[in-house]
């Protein structure tokens, strides 16, 4: 098992590697100049000149990607080009609400997708199984932001439960940490509980149709044991995936949540940097985002090593 890990483990490195280079070399290589967004349309061409030399724009760029690999070996990921503040300061101050709004989708989506998967594959064809496949096309059919401005219209403006927008941090009080999370969390969770629910059915289903399924049966265990102990457990190793793949896909969802619900996140902190053309901060929450990227599959791998020790070997 330990050699499994280790592999899993170093199999990262030259992937993280790869992930900096194409990223630097894509923003780069991007049409665009930070200088003309920082000094203004109507900068000279020797204000530009000064102000691409201090920023090391002019530098070629198998240099700057060499400082800037360097820099991030020592843990610097640079001074934003638009405020003048450390990448890292920025990220920190960002990355806590993203966390919170993230954390708190994933265990809502689990929590609420497992049991419904599970309903739809023992009512396999009847009615509560038809109701909870069309939720699920509908939940991953209609785009978050509308969920959103629907959920802020009907349960903020209309009836008044929680607040329309904005993040409290949990030292300000649970109460006001949680009620800024619920519409945000709830409205984010659509998409991911319309997958789960989908791939926990249809692998249920699939194992359901076993020959030690039927075993267990004729020796008498009840349903639920069936399910919980046999079924369940054989179909986890695709169940574990697709909530890998979910947490993963929230890297892109948390972008829009956060701008429609006015959450001072990672993913709001990725669009204003995305639109000063910002380089250092872009590179360095692509960075963070693609580095969690391979830490779920990482996590996923191993998990699947836990449920089938065939995996290891």
């Amino acid at each position: 098992m330990l050699s499994f890990v280790v592999k899993r483990v170093l199999s990262a490195v030259p992937v993280l590697f790869m992930v900096a280079v194409i990223v630097f070399m894509v923003l780069r290589l991007s049409p665009g100049d930070p200088a003309v967004m920082i000094a203004g349309p109507n900068a000279t061409s020797e204000q530009l000149a000064d102000l691409r030399e201090s920023m090391g724009l002019n530098r070629p760029l198998l240099e700057q990607l060499l400082i800037w690999l360097g820099d991030i070996g020592r843990g610097d990921f640079g001074t934003s080009l638009v405020s003048g503040k450390p990448v890292t300061e920025l990220v920190m101050d960002r990355l806590w609400p993203t966390l919170a709004l993230s954390t708190s989708t994933i265990i809502l989506a689990v929590a609420v997708a497992l049991p419904l998967g599970v309903i739809a594959a023992w009512q396999q064809g009847k009615w509560l199984d038809r109701l909870v496949m069309a939720g699920s096309v509908v939940g991953f059919s209609v785009p978050v932001f509308i969920i959103g401005y629907v959920m802020i219209l009907i349960f903020a403006r209309k009836l008044g439960w929680f607040p329309v927008q904005g993040y409290k941090p949990l030292s300000a009080g649970f109460g006001e940490f949680a009620s800024r999370l619920v519409l945000p969390s709830i409205a984010l969770s659509f998409p991911y509980i319309a997958l789960i629910a989908r791939i926990v059915r249809t692998n249920v289903i699939e194992v359901m149709g076993e020959d030690y399924i039927r075993t267990a049966r004729a020796k008498g265990q009840t349903e639920r044991g069936v399910m919980t102990e046999h079924a369940l457990r054989n179909a986890a190793v695709p169940i574990v995936t697709i909530i890998g793949v979910s947490i993963a896909m929230l890297i892109s969802g948390v972008v829009v949540t956060e701008s429609v619900f006015n959450i001072p996140g990672l993913g709001r902190l990725v669009l204003e940097a995305v639109l000063a053309r910002d380089y250092t901060v872009i590179q360095a929450v692509i960075l963070l985002f693609s580095t969690i990227y391979v830490f779920i599959n990482l996590s996923v791998d191993l998990l699947y090593g836990l449920f089938d020790p065939r995996i290891r070997y």
